[in-house]
C-alpha cells in the first residue's frame, strides 16, 4: 500500500511516555533508579551561583590598593549584610573615618591588592527539578538528572502558553463543541486542569486565573485575546516560559474550533484522574508540541511494557486534520494517496491526498496542508 510520511500529533489512550528532567548546571541527584515518583517531588536540585557586585573599597576610603587587606573588616569567606561595614580607616579623630560598606547581603568572594576592589557574591539560588509525571525512574545521570517513564494517555495539541502543571482532570464543557461561560467555572476548579470545549474566551480565563485553575485545554481562543494576554504578538511559537495561570493548550487552533470529538472523549473518559500538562510550544528547529500526560496507575508505579514503533507514515484510512485553508480544522480519513504530482490552484504540481470526511464529502488536498492524528 502506498504511504507518505507527514507530521503528526497523538491522541491515543496508551503510551509509554519518557521525560528526561535535567538540571542547567551540575548538582545533586536525589533519586535512585526504579524509584516511584510522584509528578510534585524533586528529583533533582542545584544552586545556581548568585549575582558579582564590585565594591571599590580604595576608591571610598582614600588609600593605596597596596594598603587594602590593613584596613579590611572582613576576609574572604566571610558573610555580610547589606550596609555593614567592609573596611574602614582608623585616624586618631574618629570624625575622620571613612567606611567602605556591603550594597548587597551575601560572601566576600575575593579582596585584591592590585585593583583596590572586593567582590562580593549574593547566596546561590536554588534550582529543583521535579519529576513532572507520576512514574518510575527508569535511568539516572549522575550530577545532571533522571529519566521518569509512565504508562497512560497522551493528548497532544497545537499551540500552548505556559509551563508545567499538575492537576486532577475536570471536564466543565457538555461537549466538544459547547462554549462554556465564566459562571460554569466554581471554587472547586482550584488547582485542576479543566476541559473547556471549543473556545476559551477572555472572560473565562481571568475567572480561573481568579479562581486559581491549573490549565485550561480547548479547542480554541482568539489570537486577539491572546495578543492581549501576552502584551505582545505570539510571532513564531516558542512558548512556555510565560508566566500565566493557568496555561492555556488549544487542541486545534485560533478561533472557535470544536474539540476533536476523540480528543474530548479521551479527556473524559479519564475525568478524575491526575494529568500533568505543558503548553510548551516550538515549530521550528525540532517540533514540540503543548501536551496532556494521564498516568493510568495513578500512583505513579512501574510504567507496562510496551514495543514503542515508529510511526509508520500516511496510509489509506489514517486518520488526518487539514491545517491550511480552505477546510483549516477540518477532519477526515485518508481514502486514497494518488501517485505523482498534481495540479493545484496556485498552477503548481504538488503531491495530494484524497480525504474523506465524516458525511462522506471528499476532497484533494495538497500534502502539506495535512497533520496526521496518531493514535
Amino acid at each position: 500500500m502506498a504511504h507518505a510520511y507527514t507530521p503528526g500529533l497523538r491522541v491515543t489512550a496508551g503510551a509509554t511516555v519518557r521525560k528526561e528532567r535535567r538540571l542547567p548546571i551540575a548538582g545533586k541527584v536525589t533519586v535512585e533508579r526504579r524509584a516511584h515518583v510522584r509528578a510534585e517531588d524533586v528529583v533533582a536540585r542545584a544552586e545556581l551561583p548568585g549575582d558579582v557586585e564590585t565594591v571599590n573599597v580604595v576608591n571610598k576610603l582614600a588609600i593605596a590598593p597596596g594598603d587594602l587587606e590593613r584596613f579590611m573588616l572582613k576576609g574572604v569567606g566571610d558573610s555580610v549584610a547589606k550596609d555593614e561595614a567592609l573596611a574602614e580607616t582608623r585616624p586618631w579623630l574618629r570624625f575622620f573615618r571613612s567606611v567602605a560598606r556591603s550594597p548587597i547581603d551575601g560572601v566576600v568572594e575575593t579582596i585584591s591588592p592590585v585593583t583596590g576592589q572586593v567582590l562580593l557574591r549574593t547566596p546561590p539560588q536554588p534550582v529543583d527539578v521535579r519529576a513532572y509525571i507520576d512514574g518510575t525512574v527508569v535511568e539516572v545521570y549522575e550530577n545532571e538528572g533522571v529519566v521518569v517513564e509512565t504508562y497512560g494517555a497522551l493528548i497532544q495539541g497545537i499551540l500552548g502558553i505556559g509551563g508545567e502543571v499538575t492537576g486532577e482532570l475536570a471536564i466543565v464543557a457538555d461537549g466538544p463543541d459547547s462554549t462554556i461561560s465564566p459562571e460554569d467555572l466554581s471554587e472547586d476548579l482550584a488547582g485542576k486542569c479543566v476541559v473547556a470545549g471549543a473556545i476559551v474566551t477572555s472572560e473565562v480565563f481571568a475567572r480561573a486565573a481568579r479562581l486559581g485553575v491549573s490549565a485550561l485545554i480547548c479547542g480554541g481562543f482568539h489570537d486577539s485575546d491572546l495578543r492581549a494576554l501576552l502584551g505582545y504578538d505570539l510571532g513564531v511559537a516558542i512558548t512556555g516560559h510565560e508566566d500565566i495561570k493557568p496555561i492555556l493548550i488549544m487542541t486545534e487552533g485560533f478561533g472557535r474550533i470544536a474539540m476533536a470529538q476523540a480528543t474530548y472523549d479521551l479527556l473524559s473518559a479519564n475525568a478524575g484522574r491526575r494529568a500533568s500538562a505543558n503548553g510548551a510550544t516550538q515549530i521550528r528547529a525540532g517540533v514540540l508540541r503543548p501536551e496532556i500526560i494521564i498516568p493510568s496507575d495513578s500512583t505513579g508505579g512501574t510504567a507496562r511494557a510496551k514495543e514503542q514503533h515508529e510511526p509508520a507514515g500516511l496510509t489509506e484510512g489514517s486518520p488526518v486534520r487539514i491545517i491550511r485553508q480552505p477546510g483549516f480544522g477540518r477532519l477526515g480519513a485518508v481514502k486514497s494517496l494518488p501517485p505523482g504530482t498534481h495540479p493545484v490552484e496556485c498552477e503548481t504540481r504538488v503531491r495530494v491526498v484524497e480525504i474523506e470526511f465524516a458525511n462522506g464529502e471528499t476532497a484533494i488536498v495538497p500534502r502539506a496542508n495535512i497533520e496526521a492524528i496518531e493514535s
